[in-house]
């Protein structure tokens, strides 16, 4: 039998609210998807003015950080032509489920991934630090 760690309601909130915090301070308002390890959507909250396409985007990131165990930008670094891990095309695996741009972070407690977070609505970059700040939110309560 299997033992499955896997993130609360309580925690996937601190999640969004470290998030939230971070999309605040940069002015840009976000959609932000949790899922647990299996990338299976478990909270979400889309800020007022958060862009309607983000919706999905915010989750297939969560999605695909959470199933692949890595960020969404390592899989748009690898789908660069010319490096040895070439991956490109990869983002019509799943159809089309598989996220490449950056904002898609996995939750890790005790080096397991137990969840996902994945934001949507400015820059990769802008997601990206808004989809740290929500995990490093979750680090410094979750001890």
């Amino acid at each position: 039998m299997l033992s499955i760690n896997r993130l609360s309601q309580s925690e996937a909130r601190i999640l969004i609210n470290g998030a939230e915090r971070k999309a605040e301070e940069i002015g840009v308002p976000m959609c932000i998807a949790i899922t647990d390890e299996s990338g299976n959507l478990i909270a979400f909250k889309r800020m007022d003015g958060g862009k309607i396409h983000s919706i999905t985007i915010a989750q297939d990131k969560a999605f695909t950080a959470a199933s692949a165990c890595k960020g969404t930008h390592e899989y748009n670094e690898a789908c660069v032509p010319g490096n040895k891990n070439y991956l490109f095309g990869i983002q019509t695996a799943l159809g089309g489920r598989l996220s490449i741009v950056g904002g898609g972070l996995p939750v890790l407690v005790d080096g397991n991934v137990v969840g996902g977070i994945g934001i949507s609505s400015g820059t990769p970059q802008q997601d990206m630090s808004c989809a740290q700040a929500g995990i490093e939110y979750f680090e410094k309560y979750n001890l």
